[in-house]
């Protein structure tokens, strides 16, 4: 019976120490990603940060608008081909 208890403590003891490994781990993380948005938000106040995402936003649509035309007038050459 003492083995049996003092097996079983040991593995507790065991189990607490590798939680607390991964306590440490996602806190760890969770420091990480709060200073990243810290520093994306303390990014995005600088007037001249927001018109650079901007710019890349709007040439993304631009070029995603130039595929679906690219793509519409394939469809309707094939459809005069028919």
């Amino acid at each position: 019976m003492f083995n049996f208890l003092k097996k079983a403590f040991g593995d507790m003891k065991e189990s607490a120490k590798e939680q607390h490994k991964v306590d440490k781990a996602n806190f760890a993380a969770a420091k990480a990603e709060s200073k990243a948005q810290w520093e994306e938000a303390k990014a995005m106040s600088k007037p001249e940060t927001m018109k650079k995402i901007q710019q890349e936003q709007r040439d993304a649509q631009i070029k995603e608008a130039n595929e679906r035309i690219a793509a519409a007038q394939k469809r309707i050459e094939d459809a005069k081909n028919k």
